[in-house]
């Protein structure tokens, strides 16, 4: 989860707008409105909101007064309740508690994420709220909800860590850095270092609080050995290349091109992800600029040792290296489908051969993943595949035959594949692959149904003689053994 502060500070409220946009579009939805007066609420014009801030925030020496945010979550992991929660308790860290804002989530990307729109003038005293380092205070503000709310205690995690047997100070950097710190030097003491997290110090470590060891733990080297030699023929070994451009991406026009600019370069392959996932295994490589890695380092979680590859087992006899390269954002989002099997891999291939046939990932970059998606999420699948057969106007809703001749069915956005026929049933399956069959099915009632209608006008029409003959309503049938009845009563 991701917090980030918007340029758009303008004096007209143009936030408002923007997110009514995206609710009357159907891609946003309001969660909160909080300290606005009885007479601007849910229901009132986005006109009438913005006009009601600016009202509020009348003051010459306050040119921008709009605050204007966003938080993001990885993907689908938090839900719009969740993160609508998160932003009202952030509002509340930021000092603004007490001041209108709104709270928009917005589902048009594959990030779950919320807008907060409110006013840097305080609405009482009609002067400035402070906003002296906003940016960072943000940073901070979400860490401390985090940990509270999810019981992610970052202080907890940075000692543990330092608890770990490392033998150098390059060790220290990539144990810190692979669980999302930063170390820097300290501005104030040069025997000191930071830790750092999205820019928010976290502690300081002085020099004496750092102690290197040789590792000398050579059972645990040999068991170390024995999982990599049998692992590395369970699972693909095949090590390819991720570029993160987003940085750059993220800057002005002007800056892209800039020579002293370079993407951020991680080597991966799905034998890394297995040892994670089921040792607690993390393997770091070495490399310069992006050139083929000349070494590794493994970071044993289990022990809480870190470990010089070579100790273990040499590079070259545990890892193939491929000149396969793949865009981080694009390496992020695939990891996160659910690809249980073989076909499930092939079935997403194909999906992403549609998308850009020049720039195909071989099968050996794409990692089984086996962890179940939310109930949420299935049924939202669900939902969006019978809508998109319906009507056939769900760009993130694609079907897919298999090489086997199985159906299959991709959502692009909820990173989700599964069997047609697992989504929407045996019959319906039926209706997708016999369409012609079911027309005429469905011609067949119609002309059944039609002939019923036909008899029973008729029949009716009989009736409609009959009474008009007899002049009564009833039955002549009905009136002849009333009839017989009496007679023998008789």
């Amino acid at each position: 989860m991701i917090v980030k502060i918007l340029g758009s500070a303008s004096s007209n409220f143009h936030g408002v707008q923007y997110n009514d946009k995206k609710v009357e579009k159907g891609t946003g939805e309001l969660m909160l409105m909080k300290n606005f007066p009885s007479f601007i609420n849910e229901n009132s014009s986005q006109e009438g909101v913005r006009n009601y801030l600016k009202s509020i925030s009348k003051n010459e020496k306050v040119k921008k007064p709009q605050f204007h945010a966003v938080i993001s979550a990885k993907f689908q992991q938090h839900s719009k309740e969740e993160l609508a929660k998160v932003a009202e308790d952030f509002m509340q860290e930021m000092g603004y508690g007490n001041q209108p804002f709104l709270v928009v989530f917005h589902n048009d990307t594959e990030n779950n994420h919320v807008h907060i729109v409110s006013t840097r003038v305080n609405k009482s005293t009609g002067k400035k709220l402070n906003d002296s380092y906003e940016k960072l205070k943000a940073q901070k503000a979400l860490i401390d909800i985090k940990e509270r709310i999810y019981g992610k205690n970052n202080q907890e995690t940075i000692s543990n860590l330092l608890n770990y047997q490392i033998s150098s100070f390059k060790q220290l950097e990539i144990l810190l850095e692979r669980n999302g710190f930063k170390l820097t030097k300290n501005t104030n003491d040069e025997n000191a270092l930071d830790i750092m997290k999205n820019g928010v110090k976290l502690k300081i470590l002085n020099g004496n609080q750092i102690s290197f060891t040789t590792n000398s733990d050579n059972n645990r080297s040999k068991q170390l050995k024995a999982i990599l030699i049998k692992y590395k023929h369970l699972c693909s070994n095949k090590v390819f290349k991720v570029e993160d451009n987003r940085k750059q991406q993220s800057k002005l026009p002007e800056e892209k091109h800039k020579d002293d600019w370079k993407p951020k370069i991680e080597f991966e392959s799905e034998l890394q992800k297995k040892l994670r996932d089921i040792f607690g295994l993390d393997i770091v490589f070495h490399h310069k600029e992006g050139q083929k890695p000349f070494g590794y380092s493994m970071i044993d979680h289990k022990s809480g040792k870190v470990f010089k590859g070579s100790e273990i087992l040499k590079m070259n006899n545990l890892f193939e290296f491929t000149s396969e390269t793949m865009d981080k954002k694009l390496f992020e989002s695939l990891k996160d489908y659910n690809l249980l099997d073989k076909a499930s891999k092939q079935v997403l291939i194909e999906y992403l051969k549609r998308q850009n046939p020049e720039n195909v990932p071989k099968e050996f970059m794409l990692f089984e993943n086996k962890k179940r998606k939310s109930k949420e999420v299935f049924n939202s699948v669900k939902n969006d595949v019978r809508n998109h057969l319906k009507t056939q106007n769900n760009d993130h809703v694609k079907i897919i035959k298999s090489e086997e001749g199985i159906y299959y069915a991709v959502h692009t956005k909820l990173h989700f594949i599964g069997e047609l026929q697992s989504l929407i049933g045996e019959k319906e399956n039926q209706r997708f692959l016999n369409p012609n069959q079911a027309n005429e099915t469905k011609t067949v009632n119609q002309t059944e149904s039609n002939e019923t209608k036909e008899l029973a006008k008729a029949v009716n029409e009989m009736l409609f003689e009959w009474t008009k003959h007899s002049g009564t309503s009833k039955d002549p049938a009905e009136e002849e053994l009333k009839k017989r009845k009496k007679r023998k009563k008789l």
